[in-house]
């Protein structure tokens, strides 16, 4: 039996190649501006520009359109202040001998630590999570397919949408992040993968000087 369901027209705008070009082209030397930043103002940013992002961010492609992914916008003091404490104890642990020396050489060039005054600093914080599984109009568990892979996708829209909005942003990832279900009161059926980072940089932010791959290493042609 084949399933029915409802289409829509696309309503996609072609324009000839040299447009394109000219817009593909426009966009990367944008993003070419981005960079990750660890050095944040205390300079508000208004709710409304967050909702705009995570509204992007939910605009991503999904396994079979699950959408398996929460966003936890926050901005109280209090709890960034009890991220805080719970990040940095992850990572004392983890620059103590948790990560290896391999993994802690191939970190030495960006200059990090078990300091993270950053999530107490910006405005906002947003913890990225997982859907792993949901539940139907019944209460009964739905498997979602393609979990890392949407979720990985949403959150390059959302650092996207940041950085076009005129916002820095970093990918926290301390691990485990556990403590990050229980701070902002997710269910076991979520798993926190990211806590996004987001502001204004400060006026003396300093980043790491790296470079690129090329496009020759990065891509293959055939």
């Amino acid at each position: 039996m084949t399933a029915t369901f409802e289409t829509e027209p696309l309503n996609f705008q072609f324009n000839e190649d040299e447009t394109v070009l000219k817009s593909a082209e426009a966009f990367r030397h944008s993003m070419l501006s981005r960079r990750t930043v660890r050095d944040f103002s205390s300079r508000p940013v208004p709710r409304d520009i967050i909702e705009s992002c995570l509204l992007t961010a939910g605009n991503a492609p999904s396994g079979a359109n699950q959408q398996p992914w929460h966003f936890v916008a926050i901005s109280n003091p209090d709890i960034k202040s009890k991220i805080r404490v719970a990040a940095e104890e992850e990572e004392r642990a983890f620059y103590a001998g948790r990560a290896g020396q391999e993994w802690l050489e191939a970190l030495a060039h960006l200059g990090t630590d078990d300091n993270k005054p950053f999530l107490e600093d910006a405005p906002w914080l947003i913890a990225i999570f997982a859907k792993r599984w949901g539940e139907d109009a019944q209460g009964n568990k739905v498997k979602h397919y393609y979990v890392p892979e949407s979720v990985g996708i949403a959150s390059g829209f959302l650092i996207t949408a940041l950085h076009q909005a005129g916002l820095a942003s970093l990918t926290h990832t301390p691990a485990p992040m556990k403590f990050l279900t229980e701070i902002c009161e997710r269910p076991d059926s979520e798993k926190p993968v990211i806590l996004l980072v987001v502001g204004y940089p400060k006026a003396d932010a300093q980043v790491p000087k790296i470079t690129k791959e090329p496009l020759g290493y990065i891509s293959s042609w055939i």
